[in-house]
């Protein structure tokens, strides 16, 4: 019997889920404000909506609307020290807080800021699931230490003029990490899930891939969901079963599917070659008794 999977099982029931969403708005462009909530909806209720600046600057005037139009409560902290972010300090202890009021299931960290990654750990070991928003040069120490991590680059379109966070950084994906080998990741996915046929159930893949790898999303690699992704790769077949399920399995000559395959062939090519061995045999003994006969 397989032991379900302990991240599995804290992941909340997206129906009844309370959640907080709390945006490091000094390191997140205020255009992505409305897309970020409308994601963040589908693991649960956010309850708690807050945003983190120094809403004294010119900085962060392009969130005043974004504010506004999502219902967000900003929070403001001044920066006490030039060079210090003090807004990090803000939001981790009201994260805390909000933790040991004990009314919430999950939290959503809307920052690219790795200085969160402890927070995340921290939340998790507390039994809560840790969803993560932020830019494709999020450091990898932040990705790993959420449940999932969605990258703000794949929640709508940028705007007509070019999105700019609000420090004034460009979001054309420079200096962004490069996303990992997709063939790569399905084939590990489907090695590990599949029976001894080679085939494997679409939804294990996918659960196996969002176990693995926080931060894996098929809108990464252009596809809104992971069966037009699977379709779309030469080396992977796809299948309905007569139970309407779908199921993969690899082809091209790497993993189960090819060597139960290959190993079909092989025992197929020594049935085929058995009775012409004994054919020939049979027939050099009868002429044997002939001519001595």
């Amino acid at each position: 019997m397989a032991v379900p999977d302990p991240k599995e099982a804290r992941v909340p029931d997206p129906a009844v889920a309370r959640l907080a969403v709390l945006i490091d708005a000094d390191n997140t462009s205020a255009s992505h404000a409305g897309a970020l909530l409308e994601e963040v909806a589908r693991y649960g209720v956010p309850t708690v909506k807050r945003a983190y600046g120094d809403w004294t600057t010119q900085q962060l005037v392009g969130w005043k609307k974004a504010l506004n139009e999502n219902a967000i409560q900003p929070v403001q902290q001044f920066a006490y020290t030039q060079g210090k972010n003090s807004t990090d300090s803000a939001l981790i202890i009201d994260a805390m807080d909000l933790l040991y009021s004990g009314n919430l299931d999950a939290f959503a960290l809307v920052s690219s800021d790795s200085d969160f990654t402890r927070l995340a750990t921290r939340l998790r070991e507390s039994g809560k699931t840790v969803y993560g928003l932020g830019r494709r040069r999020t450091p990898p120490s932040l990705v790993a230490a959420c449940d999932k991590f969605i990258y703000l680059e794949v929640l709508g379109q940028q705007d007509a003029d070019g999105a700019q966070d609000s420090a004034g950084e460009d979001e054309s994906g420079e200096g962004s990490a490069p996303l990992p080998d997709l063939r790569k990741l399905l084939t590990s996915a489907i090695d590990a899930t599949s029976a001894e046929d080679g085939w494997a159930h679409l939804g294990s893949v996918g659960s196996y891939l969002g176990t693995r790898h926080a931060s894996f999303d098929p809108r990464n690699y252009g596809f809104a969901k992971l069966i037009s992704l699977a379709r779309a790769q030469d080396y992977v077949e796809v299948e309905q079963t007569d139970d309407n399920a779908t199921r993969v399995r690899l082809t091209g000559g790497k993993g189960p599917a090819a060597k139960v395959t290959k190993a079909a062939a092989a025992k197929k090519t020594a049935a085929t070659k058995a009775p012409a061995k004994k054919s020939s045999s049979r027939g050099r003994g009868r002429g044997a008794g002939q001519s001595n006969g």
